[in-house]
């Protein structure tokens, strides 16, 4: 049997994705909090800078995968209104798109977004309809990260663009061991005091270490069928901005 990694264990890849939904079943309510002690606040700052650099136009069709809360989708909607933007949420978590939900009503965004409950490896969207396809600290947490990148150039029309923002590979090794001792030593501890969910937050530790670094994720893109790809690094690459156009 094939297994796949599950932060550092090796399990069914049937397995993960249960393990996942789970996870996030589990901190779907505390999600600002988790992304909070994770960047210590600094994500909120990565999303508008993503946001910032993608080749919005009016009526675009926009799906954003992983996008449960809506936080890309809803900075995208506050800023460029005037665009007219299509957006659909896709998001494999039932809670984290009841959260999504309730804070679209709060922020008055009734229109313009759908949700739907779905895949990132088997996406409920025809093939060549996206203009844009946003996935924000969620590509980590696929089961098949390349069959993933393959349903997104299938979603995506052609010249369509492909955005990842994701935790990434640090590049300086100083800057390295702080991450890591914080990563490893307090994080969860924090999320056991904060959230009362130490569990899932180790997990989202090591999902970070075992995801590909920069170089490796421009290539699997390009496995996929993504004809340019770029990245730019934040924060010397604790995160990592992924641009691909199909």
């Amino acid at each position: 049997m094939s297994l796949t990694d599950f932060g550092f264990q090796k399990v069914d890849p049937k397995e993960k994705t249960k393990r996942v939904r789970g996870v996030f079943e589990s901190v779907a309510r505390n999600y600002d909090i988790m992304n909070d002690l994770m960047s210590l606040g600094i994500h909120r700052l990565w999303k508008q800078d993503m946001v910032k650099q993608l080749p919005l136009q009016p009526k675009m069709k926009i799906l954003d995968v992983a996008g449960g809360t809506g936080d890309i989708s809803f900075l995208m909607q506050e800023k460029y209104r005037h665009l007219d933007l299509e957006i659909t949420i896709c998001d494999l978590t039932p809670s984290m798109l009841e959260v999504g939900r309730d804070r679209a009503v709060n922020k008055g965004l009734l229109h313009g977004i759908d949700w739907v409950c779905g895949n990132a490896e088997q996406l409920p969207i025809p093939e060549n309809s996206v203009d844009l396809y946003t996935i924000a600290f969620g590509l980590r947490n696929v089961t098949h990260i390349e069959v993933a990148l393959k349903e997104a150039h299938r979603v995506l029309k052609p010249g369509g663009v492909f955005a990842c923002l994701e935790f990434s590979n640090v590049k300086s090794a100083f800057f390295s061991k702080v991450y890591e001792f914080y990563s490893f030593s307090l994080l969860p501890w924090l999320g056991e005091k904060v959230a009362d969910d130490r569990e899932s937050y180790q997990y989202l530790v090591e999902s970070i270490r075992r995801f590909p670094a920069q170089e490796k994720l421009a290539l699997m893109l390009k496995e996929a069928g993504m004809q340019t790809t770029s990245w730019q690094n934040l924060m010397n690459g604790i995160s990592c901005l992924h641009i691909a156009k199909k």
